[in-house]
């Protein structure tokens, strides 16, 4: 008799050879006669199957109902945290001192600093993690680590859980085999709408894009692995039909070919869940990011299509069905953006405007306007430059009807907070900047270069705007850190707040903004800009300036030009500049960040080393894509 050994590799490869297409060896037509010997009383009873399909509907119903609870566990979160920022902006309107809301809750200030704001170990959570030149991804937070701990828990207990381990090995194997095909297609649904740019739990929750990224990207590995049991389970179940079936070798051997060929479209799938985890891999995502995103949908593509042939007719092609329909809707939601947009009256063209330091600032001159918040970003594409490929980029500015690049705070001039405020509403034009790196990027500088003037206009598609759902208007106290082109995100911050001082609609008293930049021709980015907030009405009461120059040609080229814009060499000592603000803080606390990945640790360890002591709350825009 063969042994077990010799059965697997003929299974395995037969299975390769009918993923590739190739034709097994010739099938015997007498197999539905001969299958019904020595396996028969190793076969399920009708009851049991039908018991395992319940209990496969019912653990696949338990997974979206606690994915869905712990959705309402966050929007009520949300929903409280919400209130009470709503109620203290209204106290605090007309306090100037705002003493109560000075002091923090001690037990939710330990909660944000051991879990909220830890990272996963000390301080690192940002900051890239490299294996020479190979870039590995970046560290969860702790909060993040224990969600992601806790989904993997669920989806394992719900893999093995209600099967009879002590049955026969052919009812344990087809148990599990459904059971995890059956998790594998429900956390799809999951997995789609996390990945979308319309996700609507982005707004909801007011839980970042970036955040939900990290998500999807590990409910792909557990789909992934469900489906690989799905399928090693359905190698040994063919392999153990094979050895019960028949005494004669060449008989078994057509038996499992026919088996396998019953099978064909199943190693195709998940050869394509493979596929997508290893293309996906952070090494390559970063490497190759162009590649990654085209490869990533069609493999995706792909995937569905073996998947909804395999599941004809079947209880979990209508799971299969619900990630379809909600993948058709996102992506008819983004074109309908995109036409909107963008089709019509000439269409969306774009500025770009050479600057110092390797960057360009881009204005983009919208069919239709929509209404402009700080935190809003945006996905650009221009296929002059990149085809149909789109970036995301930080919106930095809308345009107004005044001239912003001749105005001049030193000589006086003052803009009304009603000015700036309208100048942010429904408006066509929107600015950001953009620093050369690689790729498209790099591409766009160039084409820039390329004009004699420096200024050059090109067709451009604009979609969203996305983001837009951090508010400031709470804290009494606001420091803002940005480096470099993380700018870019900070600026519609401080106009909004200092307008909203102005106007009285916000409970800020202090804003101090700290830029962290290589060279001081980098103000450059921003000139227009700064121009026009130094200009704004009250402006002097609350906004204070610190520019840290890290790699300046001489000191000549540090100066501070009055005494509340200041310049300073080197790198900021950031606990050291939160420990200043922080005694002498007006109210809560609210510190945000936006730049490089050792700066936002920086800044989240000085904001957690002072929790419990002060009302301090911790706000970071990342883009770890």
């Amino acid at each position: 008799m063969t042994s077990t050994v010799s059965i697997y590799p003929l299974v395995l490869a037969n299975f390769a050879a009918l993923a590739i297409g190739e034709e097994p060896a010739q099938e015997r037509s007498s197999y539905h006669a001969g299958s019904s010997g020595g396996n028969q009383r190793h076969a399920e009873s009708p009851a049991e199957k039908a018991a395992a399909a319940v209990d496969n509907y019912r653990f696949a119903r338990y997974t979206l109902t606690v994915l869905a609870a712990i959705v309402f566990c966050l929007f009520i979160f949300r929903v409280v945290i919400q209130s009470i920022r709503y109620i203290r902006t209204l106290t605090c309107l007309n306090n100037d001192t705002q003493r109560y809301f000075k002091m923090p809750n001690l037990a939710f200030g330990a909660l944000k600093q051991h879990l909220l704001y830890a990272p996963l170990f000390r301080r690192r959570h940002l900051r890239e993690v490299h294996f020479g030149f190979f870039h590995l991804g970046y560290i969860p937070t702790r909060f993040q680590s224990l969600f992601l701990v806790a989904v993997v828990i669920m989806n394992v207990t719900l893999s093995v859980s209600g099967i009879e381990w002590n049955g026969t090995r052919a009812a344990v194997l087809n148990h599990l085999r459904n059971r995890t095909g059956t998790l594998s297609v429900v956390n799809m649904i999951p997995l789609v709408v996390l990945a979308g740019r319309n996700n609507p739990l982005v707004g909801l929750l007011n839980v970042s894009f970036d955040n939900f990224n990290l998500v999807h990207r590990w409910f792909g590995r557990i789909v992934v692995l469900q489906a690989l049991a799905h399928t090693v389970a359905e190698v040994m179940k063919i392999a153990d039909h094979g050895k019960t079936s028949a005494h004669d070798w060449s008989y078994r051997k057509s038996l499992l070919q026919m088996d396998i060929r019953q099978s064909a479209h199943r190693p195709q799938a998940t050869i394509a869940f493979v596929a997508i985890v290893l293309q996906a891999s952070a090494v390559l995502r970063h490497a190759f990011y162009e590649t990654f995103l085209h490869l990533h949908i069609a493999l995706v593509i792909l995937s569905i299509v073996f998947l909804w042939k395999h599941l004809d007719n079947t209880h979990p092609q209508k799971y299969l069905l619900a990630v379809i329909i909600i993948w058709a809707i996102e992506r008819l939601t983004r074109f309908a953006s995109l036409v909107y947009r963008n089709v019509g009256r000439g269409g969306t063209k774009a500025e770009l405007e050479l600057l110092p330091g390797d960057a360009c600032r881009v204005t983009l001159k919208m069919v239709r306007p929509w209404a402009f918040q700080p935190g809003q970003y945006a996905f650009i594409t221009v296929p002059s430059v990149g085809l149909w490929t789109s970036h995301p980029f930080s919106l930095a500015w809308s345009n107004g009807g005044t001239d912003e690049k001749n105005q001049d705070s030193e000589k006086g001039y003052q803009i009304s907070a009603d000015d700036i405020l309208s100048s942010s509403r429904d408006k066509t034009s929107m600015s950001l900047i953009i620093r050369r790196r690689s790729g498209f990027t790099d591409k766009l500088f160039q084409k820039a270069e390329r004009s004699a003037s420096g200024i050059t206009t090109i067709s451009a598609y604009v979609e969203g705007p996305y983001g837009g759902h951090t508010v400031l208007h709470s804290y009494g106290t606001v420091m803002i850190f940005a480096g470099g082109v993380g700018i870019t995100h900070q600026v519609p911050f401080v106009r909004d707040l200092v307008a909203g001082y102005a106007s009285g609609t916000v409970a800020a008293r202090k804003v101090i903004l700290v830029w962290v930049i290589q060279s001081p021709e980098h103000l450059e980015w921003i000139r227009p800009w700064m121009t026009t907030i130094l200009a704004m009405d009250k402006r002097r009461d609350i906004l204070r300036i610190q520019l840290f120059v890290t790699r300046p040609r001489s000191t000549k080229e540090i100066h501070s030009p009055s005494a509340t814009v200041q310049m300073f060499p080197g790198k900021p000592n950031v606990d050291t500049l939160i420990e200043m603000e922080a005694e002498n803080q007006i109210g809560a606390m609210g510190v945000s960040v936006c730049g490089t990945g050792g700066l936002s640790d920086d800044v989240r360890a000085a904001v957690r080393k002072r929790q419990g002591v002060r009302n301090i709350d911790f706000l970071e825009q990342g883009f770890t894509w």
